[in-house]
């Protein structure tokens, strides 16, 4: 991959960060994490050396409240793309009511269970890109104000994150779609070895995540860090980019690299640090080919993303949109003639 000249570089970096605050909000991120092969392994009998043995599908000994149990699932796919990674959750039923029935826990809200979900989130190909991790009160009952108008049942904060997750934040819950099956239930006697084998259920966790860091495509006193990658040149009125094109943008937030760096130090040049997790642009809404994402030489959370301009662009403004690991950047506008 090619990247800017050291003094280009100097100049070009130089007004990146002197103006970087200057760059419009980014949107806000929803992620909808699709789940199959879901099963709740209750803990339902106390000789420990049976835990895990039968290799046959089971059937619990529930209590009527108070059951504890754990729930294991596949994560298969990110906001529609496709994904790997498991999702975890350890629960305690308390099915609590304003109204309830012999053994239900009375109380002012509706709700099944109290759990601590994790979603340990991987590339396709296995990739780890990061683990969200949530905790609150499931189940039946509203989604909380202020959540994704989808949601339809849950109510868990979303209290950390590692990776391209890292410190997240925000509120996390269920949505019912035409591909929901309702988890099957199991006892812990049951082999979670065969959990694909004797199959689960299928669920949508959409979650309203708030990161510590957010893509942002940087900005300099000419206008947005997008510059034509045959000489680094902004790309501006008096020079516009042309569909078909490759272009690169300067940004910052992108997150972690392979090799990775510690935290606070700079990206080496050689070799290059790639960005863990996909990196996807768009131009007037349309996916670009991305031909490499780094990160850039001798700075702190600085990155270079190169990209090609769809041939079909059309002419006049356009808009670009980064994102990483699903996390959108604001959009910018460049010139295509």
């Amino acid at each position: 991959m090619r990247t800017v000249d050291a003094v280009a570089a100097a100049t070009l970096l130089a007004a990146v960060y002197c103006t970087r605050g200057l760059a419009q909000v980014a949107p806000a991120t929803i992620l909808e994490i699709d789940v199959e092969n879901i099963v709740q392994y209750h803990e339902d009998i106390s000789d420990v050396s049976k835990f895990g043995t039968n290799p046959n599908v089971t059937t619990p000994v529930t209590a009527r409240n108070f059951d504890y149990f754990l729930i294991i699932g596949d994560i298969v796919a990110v906001n529609g793309r496709p994904a790997k990674g498991t999702f975890a959750n350890t629960t305690r039923s308390i099915k609590l009511s304003p109204t309830p029935t012999a053994g239900q826990a009375i109380g002012d809200v509706v709700r099944a269970t109290v759990n601590n979900q994790i979603f340990e989130i991987l590339k396709s190909d296995g990739t780890p890109l990061g683990t969200i991790t949530t905790y609150g009160l499931g189940g039946a009952g509203v989604a909380p104000p202020g959540a994704p108008l989808e949601v339809t049942q849950g109510n868990n904060a979303i209290i950390g994150g590692t990776g391209a997750f890292l410190g997240a934040r925000g509120q996390s819950g269920q949505t019912i779609t035409s591909q929901t099956v309702p988890q099957r239930a199991a006892s812990m006697s049951e082999d979670p070895g065969n959990r694909r084998i004797n199959g689960g259920g299928k669920a949508r966790f959409v979650q309203h995540v708030i990161p510590t860091s957010v893509p942002q495509i940087a900005t300099t006193t000419g206008g947005a860090a997008v510059t034509h990658s045959n000489d680094f040149s902004l790309v501006t009125s008096s020079k516009p980019a042309a569909a078909g094109e490759s272009l690169s943008i300067f940004a910052t937030g992108l997150g972690p690299t392979v090799p990775g760096v510690d935290p606070g130090k700079t990206f080496p040049a050689s070799p290059l640090a790639v960005v863990n997790s996909p990196v996807e642009v768009t131009v007037n809404g349309q996916a670009a080919e991305v031909q490499s994402a780094v990160g850039f030489p001798g700075t702190v959370d600085g990155y270079q993303v190169n990209f090609r301009v769809p041939a079909q662009t059309a002419k006049g403004a356009a808009t670009i949109q980064m994102s990483a690991a699903w996390i959108t950047s604001a959009a910018v506008t460049i010139v295509v003639q």
